[in-house]
């Protein structure tokens, strides 16, 4: 006798719902779809503990006919597709069918619904599955299904859920996510009588990201628009300065459907780049409008995943997107409280008395402006160059000297690294981008494949540095002076601005560096005694393996017997004294990755090591020519903003905010 059976439908409904229904959020995620599919303008969801005890949705959509209600609980009972070749075009959030009947089998569900506007419609109630009532009962247009004591008859089920909270919170997220893909639908979401979220409906995405959200972050958020012949874009993103530590706050929509797409995150963080810091992740709401037909929705249980026909397209539109929306913004953190409108400071500002005296505004000239005279006869003062000019590599001579300053009583203590210890290394800063050096023969034949390879940095330095038409320009600052030795304070019409000086060092030496790795068969030059680097056995077979990335950044190796190795050469631009730490770090950095990286990213990586390296740090004092020409050099940066890392580098404070601060304006 055969021992392979035929499972009943009441069995076989119960392992199903092992698979759709997960938890109460899955109940309402299928409920609710449902409801937008059938037009509906208005939709209310109400649960109990966490969805365990109850989970009611309302809506006002069509309804469903008397003789469908009860089909509609068979499985693969469906009005979404009737043919296979509708499973490519699906335009629908549910399609498969399983849902209700799912529910139905670990639940007791009431359904009271009408397809017209008589006052008369149907009423069915499910236990476990089967029918106990079906009823005429009086109904407005739409539906209210009804769904308690979920996982009843599944006690195992139901030992494995977690908390109310935690089901709780579920429930919300997903609600989160429906409301900003649906903005033109009003939702409504209840725990036990307290309204957790309530949109309008009004179609504005804006105000839907302030329901969720909060009208502060919905104010901070920028508008994106992309579009090409296959793929629409539309949506919000958020400053830079705006930021959460988890991907959490990214809302991907497709056609309407909430999905996980770990490449379009990416092609988002890639557009942001070096705008957000290091584990920190934007706020942005992304829909994406395509044919059907370019995207398959039926490759997961939930649909939470989907795969695209043509994925590189849609990557360059959202990167490019998000790269242009933040380009023509001016993105400067601001220290205080938005700035009140030009009325209010019109009406509220104080009467200020013009206290003039002409030998204070004769003394203070020359600090905020130094003449040209000064400005000329500061090369010959200091021959090795200022701070951030031109001049000879390597130059000793001391830093231009400015105007003795009275130092704060919190000032820090002189320190061996202070100005006369960092005047050489900023120095060799300004060297470096001033003199263009000759071209050096790497050695073996690598030199031709890190010149062809080197197209492809400059290639992506150029996409970089092409900017909008509306690009704002980096404010012109007027230095004051310098705080703890670690931040520029500057002025100009609009008010106060806050400068890290490590991070605007950065910046610049970052694009520096970038663009020097690009060429990097033009700088490789060979020592004249080698340096041994000495690896484990594993590690020096990868390493083996890597020696071409690592020839294309203009760094030579050649095994050496063993697992050593002799570095050959190394592009002569690297900072000075940190040349092997920052070959070890590349190298670490090929060994790290087991996957194989990206040349162009390896580069980079390696750029922002050296930036960091070549930088001045904090509690270093600076004159006042130094930090004119660091405010000079980062307003020429292609991202003045940020450091490589993500950090902001300026901060302003409105002339507004100021005057709120000290009750000028009240």
């Amino acid at each position: 006798m055969g021992k392979i059976t035929i499972l009943d439908e009441h069995i076989a409904n119960q392992i199903a719902a092992g698979e759709v229904v997960e938890r109460p959020s899955s109940v309402v995620k299928e409920l609710v779809e449902n409801a937008v599919d059938a037009g509906s303008t208005r939709v209310d969801v109400s649960i109990e503990e966490g969805g365990l005890q109850l989970i009611r949705v309302t809506d006002n959509g069509g309804g469903i006919e008397e003789d469908d209600v009860e089909a509609a609980f068979f499985r693969h009972a469906t009005s979404k597709i009737a043919t296979s070749q509708d499973l490519f075009s699906i335009r629908t959030l549910g399609f498969r069918g399983e849902a209700l009947p799912s529910i139905a089998a670990v639940s007791k569900v009431e359904c009271l619904t009408s397809a017209g506007s008589t006052g008369l419609g149907t009423r069915l109630r499910i236990e476990g599955g089967t029918v106990r009532l079906k009823e005429d009962a009086a109904a407005q247009r739409g539906t209210d299904l009804s769904v308690r004591e979920l996982f009843y008859n599944t006690p195992a089920r139901l030992k494995y859920m977690k908390t109310v909270q935690t089901e709780l919170g579920h429930v919300t997220d997903y609600m989160y996510r429906l409301a900003l893909a649906y903005p033109n639908i009003a939702f409504t979401l209840k725990h036990n009588g307290h309204v957790l979220l309530q949109t309008l409906g009004s179609g504005d995405l804006l105000q839907a990201v302030a329901a969720v959200y909060g009208s502060s972050l919905a104010k901070s958020m920028l508008k994106i628009e992309g579009e090409t012949l296959d793929y629409k874009l539309e949506g919000l993103i958020s400053k830079p300065e705006l930021t959460r530590a988890n991907r959490g706050g990214i809302t991907t929509v497709i056609n309407g459907r909430y999905i996980r797409s770990f490449p379009v995150n990416q092609a988002l963080l890639q557009g942001y780049h070096t705008l957000l810091p290091i584990g920190r992740f934007p706020v942005a709401v992304l829909h994406l409008t395509m044919d059907p037909t370019l995207v398959d929705v039926n490759v997961h249980p939930a649909k939470l995943e989907v795969r695209f026909s043509k994925e590189p397209e849609l990557i360059a539109l959202i990167e490019n997107a998000v790269r242009e929306t933040l380009g023509r913004q001016r993105l400067i953190p601001q220290g205080g409280a938005p700035a009140a409108p030009a009325r209010v400071r019109e009406q509220l500002v104080q009467e200020q008395l013009e206290l003039y005296r002409p030998q204070a505004a004769s003394a203070a000239e020359p600090a905020a402006a130094p003449p040209a005279a000064v400005r000329s006869e500061a090369p010959a003062a200091s021959p090795g160059g200022s701070a951030f000019g031109g001049g000879p590599r390597g130059a000793g001579a001391p830093a231009p000297a400015a105007q003795p300053q009275a130092q704060a009583p919190w000032a820090p203590p002189a320190r061996a690294d202070g100005p006369a210890a960092s005047a050489p290394r900023l120095r060799e800063a300004g060297a470096a981008y001033a003199e263009r050096p000759a071209p050096a023969r790497g050695p073996g034949d690598a030199r031709e494949t890190a010149a062809a390879s080197g197209a492809l940095l400059r290639a992506l330095a150029q996409t970089e540095a092409s900017a909008p038409p509306a690009l704002p320009a980096f404010p012109k600052l007027t230095p004051i002076g310098q705080l703890h030795g670690t931040y520029i304070v500057a002025q100009n019409e609009e008010g106060l601005f806050l400068v890290d000086q490590h991070a605007a060092h950065e910046r610049i030496n970052y694009e520096h560096y970038f663009d020097l790795f690009g060429r990097p068969a033009e700088a490789s030059q060979e020592l004249l005694v080698p340096m041994t680097l000495e690896y484990t056995s594993v590690e020096a077979l990868r390493l083996t393996e890597k020696l071409p990335q690592l020839e294309q950044a203009g760094v030579y190796l050649e095994p050496f017997g063993g697992t050593s190795f002799l570095v050959r050469a190394y592009p002569h631009w690297l900072p000075k004294g940190e040349e092997q730490a920052i070959v070890e770090e590349m190298i670490d950095l090929l060994l790290q990755d087991k996957k194989g990286i990206d040349i162009a990213k390896f580069r980079e990586k390696a750029a922002i090591m050296c930036s960091c390296k070549a930088s001045i740090k904090a509690n270093q004092s600076m004159g006042t020519l130094e930090i004119e020409v660091l405010l000079d050099r980062l307003a020429a940066c292609r991202n003045p903003y940020t450091c490589p890392h993500g950090r902001p580098i300026v901060v302003s404070f409105s002339t507004y905010e100021l005057e709120k601060m000290f009750k000028r304006v009240m």
